[in-house]
C-alpha cells in the first residue's frame, strides 16, 4: 500500500498525532531498522496502529473500519473461505444484493479483491482496518463452527465401536473417541469457558461449560460413550485407566490456533461412574495490569505502597474462583525484576512465569505447603508467594518469613477483608505477630462485564433507597468525583446506570472483572487487632479510613457501565 511519505508526515504533524521531534527521530531510527517511520512510531508506542491506519485511510480516500466487536452474519463471513481470509488478511463483513464490503490490511492487494469479485459476482468495496481488529474478527470463523459441533459429536458417537471395560486402552486411542474429546475441548475454548464438567447420569452423559462464572449445559451424549471419553481424558492426563474407586488429578496441554492451553484434570468417583472436571488455563495468561483487573483510586495506591516495601504480608481473600490467584500472579509480575529472587509454593502451579522459581506441593508423598515453605526460606528469596494459607503451621511459617526480611504474598478463604484477621487468629496466630506483618488485605469477587449491547437507565427513588441500605452513597459519590468518573455537580439522580439489552440473542455479558475491598492495616486497626476487636469492628474502621466495600466498588463499576447492580448483588450474596 503505497503512500507518499511526505504526505504522511505532513498530515501527522497537522493532526497533532506526533510532535516534530518524535517524527524526525522516527524517520531516522526507522531508516536504520529498515522499516517505515509509521510502523516505527507504532512499535515505540508513540501512536496506535488504529491511528496510523486511519491516517493512511484518509490520505487514500478509503474508509477505515473497526470490526473487532462487530458480529458478522455467518452467510457473509463464509463468502471468503477462512484459509484465504487468514492468508491475505481480508474478511467480508457486510453485504447487499450487489455490493460486498471487505476489511483488509492492504487495500492495494488487487489480486485478492479480484478473486473475491469473481467468486461472489459482487462489487467489492475495500475498507482499511487494523491488525488487531482483523485478528479479533477472524475468530468468528471458529465461533461459526460451534453450531456444527453437535453434528460432529453425533456422527463420531454413532461410529464408536464400544467394547467391554477390558478394552479401555484401545477405546482411548480410537479415532472417533479422539475426535469427540478434541471437539469438546475446542468448543469449550472457543466459548471462553473456564471449566468443562463431564457428568455421568443414569441414562446419559452431560457436558457442561462454566462461562463467566456460570455453568451452562453444552450437550448431552449417550451414556455408553462415558467409558471411552473418560478413558481418553485419563490417557491425556497420564492417569490410571483401571483406577475407578479413588479420585485422581492430572494435567495435559493442547494448542488451538497457536494458543497454548493447559487443562487441569480432576476425576472423582460418583454414583453413576466417574465425573471429570477440567480447569482451562491459557498459558501466558499473565500480562494483566492491576487496572485491567479492576483496581483503581485509593485502593490501587494502597497496593502499590505495600508492593514498594521489602517486608511484610499482602493477602488476597475470597471464595474459590474469585480470581485470587490471578491477582497474586499480577502482583508477582509487577515485582518480577532482575534484582530480586521470587520463589513460590503452589497447589497447583496455574501459570508458568519466567524468572520465578515455582514449586508444586505433592501431599501424596508428604510434600506440603509447610514443608515447601521451610525449604523456600533457605533458597535466599526476597519475595515468597504461598498459594494458600490452610493451617496453623503454614500461617506461622509465612508470618515468620515476613518478620525475617521477606515480602510474602498469599491467599486465604474468607468472605471479607475484615474477616481475614480473625480467621488467622482462629488458626492460632498471635495478634501481635499479625500487626507486625500484615500490610494490606484484598478481598474480591468476580462480576460479569456488560457487552456493547447495553441500555442506559436512571435509578428511581426506591432504587436509590435500596442502594443506600448496602452502600455509603455519600462516600461513593465523593470517590467517583475524585477519580473524575462523573462531573463535580453530578448527583445520584443524574448518574446513568446500564443493563443488558434483552432484545439481543446473548445474555448481554462477556468476560469478568474484579470488585474489591482493600484494607490497609493502619495504626488504629493494629491497635484494634491487639484489643481483639471483631471483623465487623475492623471493617467499620477501615470504611472510616476510606475503604470501599465490595458492594460499593461494584456500584462504582456499575456507574462506569462495566457491570450491573444486579450482577454485583448476585456475586456478593453467593
Amino acid at each position: 500500500m503505497y503512500i507518499e511519505e511526505d504526505k504522511l508526515k505532513d498530515f501527522m504533524i497537522d493532526s497533532g498525532l506526533v510532535s516534530r521531534t518524535d517524527l524526525d527521530g522516527a524517520v531516522k531510527n526507522a531508516g536504520e531498522r529498515g522499516m517505515s517511520f509509521g510502523d516505527y512510531l507504532v512499535s515505540e508506542g508513540k501512536i496506535s496502529e488504529d491511528d496510523l491506519k486511519k491516517v493512511q485511510a484518509y490520505i487514500l480516500g478509503i474508509p477505515f473500519i473497526d470490526i473487532s466487536d462487530q458480529k458478522i452474519l455467518p452467510e457473509v463471513l463464509s463468502l471468503i473461505p477462512e484459509p484465504i481470509a487468514r492468508k491475505n488478511n481480508i474478511i467480508a463483513y457486510q453485504k447487499t444484493d450487489t455490493v460486498l464490503e471487505v476489511a483488509m490490511l492492504d487495500t492495494d492487494d488487487l489480486a485478492s479483491i479480484d478473486f473475491i469479485r469473481k467468486k461472489t459476482g459482487l462489487k467489492i468495496q475495500p475498507r482499511l482496518t487494523s491488525t488487531d481488529s482483523l485478528r479479533k474478527a477472524l475468530v468468528q470463523y471458529q465461533k461459526s463452527l460451534k453450531a456444527d459441533f453437535g453434528d460432529i459429536i453425533k456422527k463420531e458417537t454413532e461410529s464408536l465401536d464400544l467394547k467391554g471395560e477390558e478394552d479401555l486402552n484401545k477405546m482411548a486411542v480410537d479415532l472417533p473417541v479422539i475426535k469427540i474429546v478434541d471437539t469438546l475441548l475446542k468448543h469449550a475454548i472457543l466459548q471462553s469457558a473456564s471449566d468443562i464438567h463431564i457428568e455421568p447420569l443414569e441414562k446419559e452423559l452431560i457436558i457442561r461449560y462454566r462461562v463467566d462464572g456460570l455453568l451452562h449445559d453444552a450437550m448431552t451424549l449417550p451414556k455408553n460413550t462415558a467409558s471411552a471419553i473418560i478413558a481418553r481424558i485419563k490417557v491425556l492426563a497420564n492417569l490410571k485407566l483401571d483406577e475407578k474407586r479413588l479420585p485422581q488429578d492430572g494435567r495435559f496441554k493442547s494448542e488451538l490456533d497457536g494458543e497454548k492451553v493447559s487443562f487441569r484434570v480432576s476425576v472423582l468417583p460418583v454414583y453413576y461412574g466417574e465425573k471429570i472436571v477440567m480447569r482451562i488455563l491459557r498459558e501466558g495468561g499473565g500480562g494483566f495490569s492491576l487496572e485491567s483487573l479492576g483496581f483503581h483510586g485509593d485502593g490501587l495506591e494502597r497496593i502499590h505502597k505495600a508492593l514498594n516495601q521489602t517486608v511484610g504480608m499482602i493477602l488476597t481473600t475470597g471464595p474459590t474462583g474469585s480470581g485470587k490467584t490471578t491477582t497474586l500472579y499480577t502482583l508477582m509480575d509487577i515485582l518480577n525484576k532482575p534484582d530480586v529472587n521470587i520463589s513460590t509454593i503452589e497447589d497447583p502451579i496455574e501459570y508458568q512465569m519466567k524468572r520465578i522459581n515455582q514449586t508444586q506441593v505433592k501431599p501424596d508423598i508428604g510434600f506440603t505447603f509447610s514443608d515447601g515453605l521451610r525449604s523456600l526460606v533457605r533458597q535466599d528469596p526476597d519475595i515468597i508467594m504461598v498459594g494458600e494459607i490452610r493451617d496453623k503451621e503454614t500461617a506461622g511459617l509465612a508470618i515468620n518469613a515476613a518478620l525475617t526480611g521477606h515480602l510474602v504474598l498469599s491467599t486465604l478463604h474468607t468472605n471479607s477483608a475484615g474477616g481475614t484477621i480473625p480467621r488467622l487468629i482462629d488458626m492460632g496466630t498471635e495478634p501481635f505477630l499479625l500487626v507486625s506483618t500484615v500490610k494490606v488485605i484484598i478481598a474480591q469477587r468476580l462480576v460479569r462485564k456488560l457487552n456493547e449491547n447495553k441500555e442506559k437507565y436512571f435509578l428511581t427513588k426506591a432504587g436509590l433507597d435500596q442502594l443506600s441500605k448496602n452502600a455509603n452513597l455519600d462516600l461513593l459519590l465523593e470517590k467517583l468525583k475524585a477519580e473524575k468518573v462523573i462531573g463535580k455537580d453530578a448527583t445520584w439522580q443524574t448518574i446513568p446506570f446500564f443493563k443488558p439489552n434483552t432484545a439481543k440473542e446473548d445474555d448481554g455479558y462477556k468476560g469478568r472483572i474484579g470488585i474489591h475491598e482493600i484494607m490497609q492495616v493502619s495504626e488504629t486497626i493494629r491497635n484494634m487487632i491487639i484489643e481483639g476487636k471483631s471483623a465487623e469492628d475492623l471493617t467499620v474502621q477501615a470504611k472510616k479510613e476510606g475503604m470501599l466495600t465490595m458492594v460499593e466498588d461494584g456500584i462504582f463499576k456499575a456507574v462506569l457501565g462495566i457491570t450491573t447492580i444486579e450482577e454485583v448483588y448476585r456475586v456478593i450474596s453467593e
